[in-house]
């Protein structure tokens, strides 16, 4: 498929960049090419092939959500810059 000028002006400014004039038909030749890639795969008999949901068949192995004490507090603010004893201190952001 071959691009006219004013079809990619408008691809371009519809994704917001600039090309300059010398560039044009470049990028046309480039989207021309990537047109007709994707337009053989229009070509394959695609009857009975279910579309995909997900990339992979994997199904997520959830962990029991468990509350528990890993780390002791004192532990976990022992390398902190500055703490008050029971939480993080950190600069007030407005």
């Amino acid at each position: 498929m071959n691009l006219d000028t004013e079809t990619l002006r408008k691809i371009a400014h519809l994704s917001r960049l600039e090309l300059a004039e010398e560039d044009e038909q470049k990028m046309k030749d480039s989207l021309s090419s990537i047109i007709t890639w994707v337009e053989k795969l229009s070509e394959l008999d695609t009857t009975g092939v279910a579309p995909l949901t997900h990339l992979t068949q994997e199904i997520n192995a959830w962990r029991e959500d468990v509350v528990a004490n890993i780390l002791p507090r004192e532990q976990g603010l022992q390398n902190a810059p500055l703490h008050d004893g029971l939480f993080f201190r950190v600069p007030k952001v407005i």
